[in-house]
């Protein structure tokens, strides 16, 4: 994940944090983790007691992905105590213990020496590099992981399961998009503006392969997460007659891009993947630019989707956290707690929570459907749990700042796509 947010101010982080671990009423330490059977017969292990069921977050609440990180923690803290009032997991408590890495590979690494041995699951650990430090560590114990991140190299290891499409394959969906709706012909030249790195690099292969069954050229340009200013790009763009772009970057780069471009007479459709737009952009003098070039390629719905799960999910957060930003996180991270959920409750009917046992009962899942989406298949560890995308618009009146353009529906070449590769 490469989202770009403004980085609060120390004072401002280091309340947020001391908040955040204060609502979860978690400590970095389990006091009564068991390792043996529970007195109902089940079997227990790190992270589970015969009273609680410890998960852990690797969150980032102090760097640049603090505002996500936010949504996501206090997304999954309801679920935890929507969860505990119906009864638990197992008949326990469920617990979340909170640890903010500020978006440093290192950190991350020793908050994840640190949980690991008190924790049964990870719902949440936010940014491809960490993920990318943790892989053997996650697999060698087992601990079922799901990741804020969607690059094609994280697939393969039975712990960790990326939730819906990767990056390549959202991709594949933004050019199938402009092609049906915006006119493009064989022989036209689309760019494709990207972070360097998997994400960037992930994103690239799925428009690249698009791009060539279609019949088109990309002319891409890398870029730098710290690269905020994308004039030159919109120049070679603009002298390359490019009659779309894409961009796999975060949204201070979105933002850069579609003002620029729309200013220098490029006004031309622009398609995001979702970590590519937060709705406080809708709030910069972008907002015309994005509302009238911008689309948004995501495997999730917008937070804005009628759909009843989604609708209950939001009317419940801003219940419990008023006047609280709604945006993607909130949905992808409360959409991971029930998919843990789910995972915890039926290895609990089969009689172990012992994480290799968790990590068998998700992998057995085939199905998965929380409401909140598509339904997902997490048997095939080397594939997507979902080929399926959403093409969402912004809107600054809408809650968390996008609207819906196309219902989710099977991405085109997709699965000619995975076979190739």
């Amino acid at each position: 994940m490469n989202v770009t947010h403004r980085t609060p101010g120390l004072a401002l982080a280091s309340a947020l944090t001391a908040l955040l671990l204060a609502a979860t009423g978690c400590s970095s330490k389990a006091d009564d983790s068991g390792t043996s059977d529970g007195a109902d017969g089940v079997k227990g292990g790190p992270g589970v007691s015969a009273k609680t069921v410890r998960l852990g977050a690797l969150t980032d609440l102090t760097g640049p992905y603090a505002t996500l990180g936010k949504s996501i923690v206090q997304a999954q803290q309801m679920w935890a105590d929507q969860t505990n009032a119906d009864g638990g997991i197992c008949g326990r408590k469920v617990e979340i213990v909170v640890k903010d890495h500020g978006y440093d590979v290192q950190k991350a690494v020793t908050a994840y020496a640190d949980i690991a041995p008190d924790v049964v699951a990870l719902p949440q650990v936010i940014g491809s590099p960490v993920v990318a430090a943790l892989l053997d560590d996650v697999e060698r114990d087992h601990l079922l992981t799901f990741p804020q991140a969607w690059a094609a190299s994280l697939l393969g290891h039975s712990s960790v399961q990326v939730l819906g499409t990767t990056y390549d394959v959202d991709m594949i969906a933004a050019v199938d998009f402009l092609t049906r709706t915006k006119g493009l012909q064989k022989g036209d030249s689309i760019g494709h503006v990207y972070f360097e790195g998997d994400y960037g690099s992930n994103a690239l292969a799925g428009s690249t392969w698009a791009a060539r069954k279609a019949g088109l050229k990309v002319v891409g340009q890398k870029i730098k997460a710290t690269d905020t200013d994308l004039s030159a790009q919109v120049s070679a763009l603009r002298a390359a007659g490019v009659k779309a772009v894409l961009i796999s970057a975060g949204p201070a780069q979105t933002a850069s891009l579609v003002g620029v471009a729309a200013s220098k007479g490029l006004k031309v459709p622009v398609v995001s993947s979702a970590p590519g737009f937060a709705p406080q952009l809708m709030k910069t003098p972008a907002a015309p630019a994005l509302a009238g070039l911008l689309n948004v390629v995501s495997a999730a719905p917008a937070v804005s989707s009628d759909l009843p799960g989604v609708r209950r999910m939001v009317a419940a957060y801003q219940k419990k956290y008023p006047g609280a930003l709604v945006d993607s996180g909130v949905l992808s991270g409360y959409n991971a707690a029930e998919l843990l959920g789910a995972d915890l409750k039926k290895a609990c009917a089969a009689g172990s929570l012992a994480r290799e046992d968790v990590v068998e009962a998700h992998r057995s899942q085939k199905n998965a459907d929380t409401g909140l989406g598509t339904p997902q298949d997490f048997s095939d560890v080397d594939r997507p749990a979902s080929l399926k995308t959403y093409v969402l618009k912004p809107d600054a009146q809408a809650v968390g700042g996008l609207v819906e353009v196309e219902q989710a529906h099977d991405v085109p070449g997709a699965q000619e796509y995975l076979a190739s590769r």
